[in-house]
């Protein structure tokens, strides 16, 4: 803890001097940089060494070489010196309701990396002073992350309605799912609609639930079936297609792959999966001027948007 009667061992100067130092590897070329003798510069290293009882720098005729504490002490006063040259910005962005950190979580269903990473490029060009992370989740992960890893803002949270009275949620549609299998799989001999007890014979591919604290959603799988769990969409997508196992993917993922001949249609009897419902979801006590804009973006269906969307249903809420 802080203790404000404590004086420090080392002041902002000190630390800018052995930053130029140790990034310059010099004592020659840092007072050149920072107009100071030589001499000064040696006697500041030499001062700083002396309060905190330890050497940093090894001195060689030839070149500076940093110490164990003195590498630990670069990469801490460099942060520090960086985050004071930025530090009015910050608290000014603070101040006008940007928010200084923003996780964005996306559902794994809706994912897409390419439009990710142009969301994200025109975020941090928008906001350029917000620490942006990304995250990828599946099924009760996304509420996971929301709830108990800091994210603001999740794009294809399960369900019609928030977890609790921290988070607004607005609800965008539903996936729809086909089953799935490759076009030689031995299931599609046979004559449909496909029994429960013809499909069981076959190992089922899914995704795991990545929830940590949350009870985990099981995937759909028919009692006594072997089940195959693998890490991601393009993953499940492939292990379908060279005949690994049947499964669910979103309708319009699935009918682009049969339309390429890569899958097939499973006609089922009597078996399905429901439609799931997606919901954007924002925490309420946090939600700044990026949260309404994101929110803006998609009431526009701004192409940077659309990619995420592409894949849902959108249907009303009182449908489900």
């Amino acid at each position: 803890m802080f203790d404000p009667k404590q004086k420090s061992k080392i002041d902002l100067e000190e630390l800018r001097t052995f930053v130029t130092v140790a990034q310059l590897k010099s004592f020659s070329a840092a007072a050149e940089v920072l107009h100071k003798s030589t001499a000064a510069i040696s006697y500041r290293i030499k001062t700083i060494e002396a309060s905190m009882d330890t050497v940093l720098i090894e001195r060689t005729t030839r070149k500076l070489k940093l110490t164990p504490s003195g590498e630990m002490l670069f990469e801490k006063a460099t942060q520090i010196l960086e985050w004071i040259q930025t530090m009015p910005d910050s608290l000014k962005q603070v101040n006008d309701g940007i928010e200084p950190n923003f996780k964005l979580v996306f559902n794994n269903l809706i994912y897409d990396p390419k439009a990710a990473s142009h969301l994200l490029a025109h975020l941090n060009q928008r906001f350029p002073l917000t620490v942006f992370k990304l995250e990828m989740a599946v099924f009760m992960g996304v509420w996971d992350q929301m709830q108990y890893n800091d994210g603001q803002l999740a794009i294809g949270a399960p369900g019609f309605h928030a977890m609790s009275d921290d988070f607004q949620s607005r609800a965008m549609g539903v996936i729809n799912w086909l089953c799935v299998a490759a076009p030689d799989h031995r299931l599609l001999t046979i004559s449909e609609p496909i029994t429960q007890q013809e499909l069981r014979h076959y190992p089922v591919v899914n995704i795991e639930d990545s929830s940590d604290r949350l009870q985990k959603r099981a995937p759909w799988r028919l009692a006594g079936q072997q089940e195959l769990l693998v890490p991601d969409m393009a993953t499940k997508i492939t292990c379908h297609e060279i005949g690994l196992g049947i499964g669910f993917l979103p309708s319009a993922i699935a009918q682009e792959e049969i339309a390429k001949g890569r899958l097939a249609e499973l006609k089922l009897a009597r078996i399905g999966r429901k439609p799931s419902p997606l919901s954007l979801v924002w925490r309420s006590s946090s939600a700044g001027k990026i949260t309404a804009y994101l929110l803006q973006l998609f009431d526009a269906q701004d192409p940077l948007i659309t990619p995420f969307i592409r894949l849902i249903d959108h249907s009303e809420p009182s449908d489900y």
